[in-house]
Formats: C-alpha cells, structure tokens, sequence
C-alpha cells in the first residue's frame, strides 16, 4: 500500500522534468527595456518638485503599457520616471498625469496602504538581479507610504519597515513624487552593474493598472520575471558594517476582573539591534521583546475539526521570514514562529539571513522563551540553506529544533526533551513565471520515530492569462510531528487537482473575462479508504469596473477519524467512524473597491453533516477620503441538527473604526462579538510616529461575555520605540 501512495507522489517529480528543460527555452528578454542610472554631486531635497538639474538630464522611463483591464497598448494615464544615485541613496522621480477630471481615490494615509484601493505608484528593485527577490517601495496620491519585500518573484509583503524618504506635489492634472531609498535598507551584490526593475501604476479613475516593462494581466504588478534593467554608470559600493539600535519601554496595567484580581501594574524595556554585515548579510538580535502593540487576532467562527491557522503578526518574525516561512506547505509547515512565545514570554534570540556568494542563501534563527504556569522554557532553532540551480529554481535544505530547556518531573509532564524537524525541498518556476511548482520531503525526529514520522509532497502550476491548472499530491504520515510548526492533520494521502478557464468577450463594455473552473480533493487515509472529497463546479464573471461575482456548487462526503460536535458547542458529538455526504451551493460578490461604500458579500446553502447550514458574511467599508474608514465584518451562520445534537445560530461580528489624522498619527479600534465563544473583544489603538520608524503606542484592550456583556478582563499598555542608526 506504501509502495502505491509513494509512486502516485512521484508523478510531480516526472512531470518537474519536463519543466525543467521547458523553463531553459523560455525565458523574458530584459534588453528590451533598459534604464541607465547615473550618479549625482548634487544635493537632491525630497520636495515632490523635480527642479534640480539632475532630473533633467536623467534616462526617461515612459509609453507605460497597460496591464489591466487589458495587458496591450499605451496607459491612457500616462506616467514619466526619471532616476539617479549618490553614495547614500537611490532617487526616484515621477509623473503621474490624470486624463480624466475629478478627486483622485485614496483610502486613508496609513502607511503600507491597501494597493487596490488607493490611486498609487511603486518601484520593483530586483537587486540581485535572480528574477525571485527584491523589494517594493510605493507611494500613493496622498503621500502615504508603502514598502516590502518581494519572493518567490511576485509575492509581497508589506509587514517589512525601513527608514526612507518621499514626498507628493499634487496640481490639477497630475501628481509627482520623489522618493529617497537608502542602500542602507537594501541587500545587493557589491560590485553589481546591472538590477532588475520595473514601474508601476495604479489609476482607479480610469481603472488602469499600468507598468513600464510589460506585465501578462494574468501575474501581479510586482512580477519580478516580468521587469527590466537598471543599468549602473558603475559597479555599486561596497558597504561597511553598519547598526541600527531600536530600544523599547512599555508601561503596562492590566485588571482580571473574572477572577477577582486587583489592577497590577507592569513596566518593561528591551531591544532590537539590526546589523548590516555586508550588503548582501544581515543580523538581528533582539532582548526581552514585547509585542504589546501588535493587532489582536481577528477571530474566526470555528466550525472546523482541526486546529485553525492564525497569521502572525509580530515584526521580528515577519522580515525577511520568506527562508523560514516558506518551508513545506499551507497544511504542513514544519516551522510556524506563532509557537514561539505563545503563551510565555521570549527572553533573547537572533536571526542571521543573507547570501554567500551568487548562488547561496542561508537563514539561521535561534529564540529562547521563559517558562510559564504549566508551559516550559524551551528554545526553538531553525536553519536553512538554499542553493538557486537554473534560472529561477532551488533546492533548500532545513532543520528546526525545539528544545526543552529546563528539568522535569516525566511523571507531571508528558512531553519529549526534544523534537526535530529536517528536510529537503526543491523549488522550480519557468523564467516566464507560466510554470511553477515544488517537491519535499520532511522527516521528524524525537524519541520512538519512525518511518511514519515523514511528509511527502509535490505540486505542480500553469498559468497562462486564459487556463489556469495546478495539481497537489500530499502524504502526511500518521506519526509526523512538528511541535515548531503547522500541521492541520496527520496521516492521510491528499490529492487535489483545480483547473479554471477564462474567456475574454472581444468588444464588451461592461465584461472583461468570464469562465468555468473545477476543482476535486480527496483524502485517503493509510488503508487507502477515502476519509474526506470535495468536488466543486464553478463559474467566475470579472466585470471591467472590477467588481465580481462568483457561483458554485459543491458535493462533500467525510467519514469522522474522531468524534465531532459540528457546532463546536460543546454538545453531543457524533460518533467516530460515522460517513456523511451532502451538497451545497456558494455565492460571492465583490463590489468596486474604487466606490466610497464598497463590500464583499457571500452566502453557502445546503446540507452539513446529518443536518442543514446557511451562512451568509460579509465585509462592508466606506471611506472618509483620505482620513479613515468604517468598516464591519458580518458571519451568520445557522446549523440545524436532529435531536439529540446541537443546533445553532453562530453570530460574529466586527465593527471597525480606522482614523488617519496625517500620514504619522493613526487610530483603529475594533469589536468582536463571538457568541460561539461568549465573547465580546474590544481594542483600541493609537499610533504616533514621531521620528522615521519611532513610535509611541497606546493601546487598550478588554474582553467581556457576549449575553451579558459583564467585564472578564482588561489592559491599558503605553509604548515608546526609537531607531537610533
């Protein structure tokens, strides 16, 4: 049986090298769109006027092509960019014309802004000129700021921060920026002469997204495979060591008004000290860090067998994470840093990340944690290396360890020393970013392992801007373990192919592209017996006003590995080895988000196990240009089951208030009201960067119950961070 699941999951394996030879042929031509950057003596005050005489004899990147709603022909709005460089930093200027009159959306000033909602204009550095990583600096209309990395040649993140410059002049028909962005903030070769890189456009009026090295409207503005070259006057310099040293105090008070506790006051310091060791290595270190302001988790309705997945959301984890985070996939993550810290405090640790030489990266963590009621002291390690092969591809190889750091008694704590995770992973995407995929495998290490305690997994992708195909294939051992990581479940056969179409109407003013999809997962368990199938039809329809509706109808069938309360009420649970199938029908609507008032809507109707569900969510938000928005999440669900088990009404919902008094003093306060939980969450935070990258938090937080609205707990934490470089 073994023998057959294993030769199912070397199917991606054959067909990885036929890509492989394909991604060899076909690759983009950067020559065809070439900038040369010249270096300036002249002092260049970030002002949003381009009067200084170094922009006017600067390359001009301009005949912008569209992207969407359509990937052919010049951008009606049109846009003009010149660059240059001193020793310090990298200068961007631009032109963004309006052809149409009127106001220029922009949701709010907050920084790291959302991309489609907000008239804007970015940057892709591809500084190590691989087609896979770089970074992304934009700026939108009303001046606010945004900046990230870029992986995996088109996927962002806008969690990074850094220290750099902008400005905005806005006129009556058109709007310029200039932008500052230090060396300092990036990592590079030394000694480079040439860079990956591409600009982009966002004009909602006209509904245009526009790029001056074209872009396949099937891939993201920031496709990196899709960009072109900067070319230097000469090779770049070499940096020095270089430190930025970022200490923290917080003032915290907080009041367990359910257990009858009196207020205690708490007051705390630590810091986070980032090193550049070269342009191209990078060290963190951080002590005593305290995470007080980040965003409470937003809460999920959980109607769910299986652990749910929150995101995280604290910086240290989140830059330059793309070595850890990427490890495995979305249902076996063998590192997960949300484990870190979780319920105990992290004393100290450090991450080193960089690369060696043109072809290596390395990646190494080590976080130490406190110890905590019942919780252990523990340290947690993780280690990769990553050698790119080809064009665009990689092998990685990884080990995380987590280990328990003080004695105990084995009578009071069932737990193992130690648990370890290694494994071996290769990557491949085509230069033209049309073929994508992954293989791994992963081994657990711990006490009584064995041959089970593994993960086999391969997927394969095609993209072009009409089909869309992938298929999945998964083993998950039954004795695989990653106490670091995310493991939503163990010991099943997945396999899970999806296929979309799309059709582009010639001609039609009011349809861009409309089509089928299908997509089939099936999980077996280790007999082979089918424990779970998800068929689902679909049709997709994409307005060019952006707006978008989506149907589909789905048959389940699950048979219980363990017992189940469907409402996770705490009810009647039914019985293991129970086999259920039923059908359901989704719709999906998705409102202009260039409107003031724009809103997602959605609702499932059908069977649910040996009963009935109806659901309908929603999130709706209005804009107060450019100060904030109001917002609201809705999710009504309603599960009728037959005596003796429970029925429900399941309600979630979550008001939102986000306040921009300028682009460096921001308040968001939100509600949660869960009655599965008999909860009502409230957290209210106001930010004051007062310095680049400093700030001063404060925040408020309290839960009570949701009938009675009586007060559990609450807390008031008061923050001050500074970036001394």
């Amino acid at each position: 049986m073994l023998s057959f699941k294993r030769f199912l999951l070397l199917v991606p394996f054959f067909l990885s090298g036929g890509i492989l030879l394909y991604a060899q042929e076909s690759g983009i031509n950067r020559d065809k769109y070439r900038i040369k950057i010249t270096r300036t003596n002249e002092a260049i005050k970030i002002d949003g006027v381009l009067d200084e005489n170094s922009w006017q004899i600067s390359e001009k990147a301009e005949n912008f092509i569209r992207v969407t709603p359509v990937d052919t022909g010049f951008a009606i709005a049109k846009t003009t960019v010149v660059l240059t460089y001193d020793k310090s930093y990298i200068y961007v200027g631009a032109v963004c014309y309006d052809p149409l009159p009127g106001k220029r959306p922009v949701e709010s000033l907050r920084r790291d802004f959302e991309f489609n909602k907000n008239d804007n204009f970015r940057v892709h550095l591809d500084t190590y000129n691989n087609l896979t990583n770089g970074y992304a600096f934009s700026v939108s209309a009303a001046g606010a700021q945004g900046e990230g990395v870029i992986n995996n040649g088109n996927q962002s993140s806008f969690t990074w921060d850094t220290k750099w410059k902008s400005a905005v002049k806005s006129y009556d028909d058109r709007w310029v920026t200039e932008m500052a962005i230090p060396f300092r903030s990036l990592r590079y070769f030394a000694g480079g002469e040439v860079w990956g890189i591409n600009f982009g456009r966002l004009d909602l009026k006209t509904n245009e997204k526009s790029a001056w090295a074209p872009v396949p409207r099937q891939f993201p503005h920031n496709s990196l495979p899709h960009a072109g070259t900067l070319v230097w006057d000469m090779p770049v310099d070499k940096a020095g060591l270089r430190m930025s040293f970022i200490p923290y105090a917080t003032s915290t008070v907080l009041k367990n008004t359910e257990d009858g506790e009196p207020a205690k006051w708490k007051w705390n310091a630590g810091f986070d000290t980032k090193m550049m060791l070269s342009t191209s290595m990078n060290l963190d270190l951080t002590y005593n860090p305290d995470y007080s302001q980040v965003e409470e988790d937003r809460q999920q309705t959980n109607l769910d067998r299986f652990e749910l997945f929150y995101p995280e959301r604290r910086q240290f984890f989140l830059e330059n994470s793309d070595l850890f985070a990427n490890l495995g996939n979305s249902t076996a993550r063998p590192f997960f840093s949300r484990r870190i810290g979780l319920n105990v405090p992290v004393n100290f640790g450090g991450r080193l990340t960089g690369r060696i030489g043109n072809k290596w990266r390395i990646g190494i963590m080590d976080m130490q944690t406190g110890s905590k009621g019942e919780t252990l002291s523990g340290n947690f390690a993780v280690a990769v290396l990553q050698r790119e092969i080809f064009r665009r591809s990689s092998i990685v190889g990884f080990i995380v360890n987590k280990q328990i750091t003080e004695s105990y008694n084995d009578t009071l704590f069932n737990a193992s020393r130690f648990n370890r995770v290694a494994g071996l992973e290769y990557n491949f995407a085509t230069e033209d970013n049309q073929w994508q995929g992954k293989v791994f495998y992963h081994q657990s290490i711990y006490p009584g392992s064995d041959k089970n305690a593994a993960a086999l997994s391969g997927n394969i992708s095609y993209s072009s801007q009409y089909l869309k195909a992938v298929i999945d294939q998964s083993w998950i051992g039954s004795n695989y373990i990653a106490e670091a990581g995310y493991i939503r479940r163990t010991g099943f056969y997945e396999i899970a192919p999806a296929v979309n179409y799309l059709f582009y109407p010639p001609g039609s003013e009011k349809i861009i592209s409309h089509g089928p999809g299908a997509s089939f997962n099936m999980l077996l368990d280790p007999e082979l017996n089918v424990t779970d199938r998800t068929t689902q039809l679909s049709y997709i329809i994409n307005w060019r006003k952006t707006s978008q509706l989506s149907i589909s109808a789905e048959e389940e069938f699950v048979k219980l590995k363990n017992a189940f309360d469907p409402t996770n009420t705490g009810g009647v649970k039914l019985a293991a080895g129970e086999q259920f199938s039923w059908k359901i029908v989704r719709a999906e609507f998705t409102s202009d988000p260039r409107r003031l008032l724009n809103y997602s809507l959605n609702t499932t109707r059908g069977g649910y196990f040996n009963g009935t569900r109806w659901n309908i969510g929603g999130i709706m938000n209005y804009r107060l240009q450019p100060y904030g928005s109001i917002g609201m999440t809705v999710n009504y669900n309603n599960i009728s089951l037959p005596e003796p088990y429970n029925s429900a009404e399941l309600i979630l919902v979550g008001p939102t208030l986000d306040v921009t008094f300028t682009d460096k003093v921001f308040f968001t306060t939100f509600v949660q009201y869960n009655n599965q939980i008999d909860n009502l969450n409230m957290n209210m935070r106001f930010q004051w960067r007062f310095a680049p990258v400093s700030d001063l938090f404060v925040v408020y937080t309290e839960n009570s119950h949701a009938e009675s609205f009586r007060n559990k707990n609450r807390g008031l934490v008061v923050k001050l961070s500074y970036w001394f470089n």
